[in-house]
């Protein structure tokens, strides 16, 4: 299958249903084997985070075609746990942007929907004074770390 155009851009309450079906998609690739994200059925992500983060502002989804394949979440609240974090560098709150909950549904993977989404991220932190760049992620995103590796996020 070949993506003609990839938009990405803020959510709408339209996009609620497409989102959570991303979550389960990557769920159901966790759950089968290929899939390493550590997350958790009925905990995170469900229904609820992408709700919140819509009436925060920033929910966003990453279309091609017209379909929704893939999410994310923008913005500059970091975990409690990132305060005492040895980052390379020290910076200030307001100019850091979280890349949180990042999601690419399984079924449209290997077309670089990964990638695109995140040099929109990294362009929008830009757009929005944040010169440092965070994704909140844990030990078992195998597929991120490797592929966020040229990136040089902090």
């Amino acid at each position: 299958m070949f993506f003609v155009e990839i938009t990405i851009r803020k959510a709408d309450a339209a996009d609620l249903d497409a989102v959570v079906r991303v979550y389960e998609h990557v769920h159901d690739a966790e759950e089968a084997g290929p899939a390493q994200v550590g997350w958790v059925r009925g905990v995170y992500p469900v229904r609820s985070t992408a709700e919140a983060a819509l009436e925060r502002g920033d929910l966003f989804v990453e279309k091609a075609d017209g379909a929704v394949v893939g999410t994310g979440i923008f913005n500059r609240l970091q975990a409690d746990v990132y305060a005492g974090a040895p980052w390379q560098y020290d910076a200030p709150d307001d100019q850091i942007m979280v890349l949180h909950t990042l999601a690419v549904d399984p079924q449209a993977g290997k077309r670089g929907l990964g990638r695109a989404f995140a040099a929109f991220y990294e362009q929008y932190a830009r757009e929005h004074g944040c010169r440092y760049l965070r994704i909140d992620t844990n030990e078992r995103t195998e597929a991120l770390h490797a592929s966020n590796d040229h990136r040089c996020w902090i």
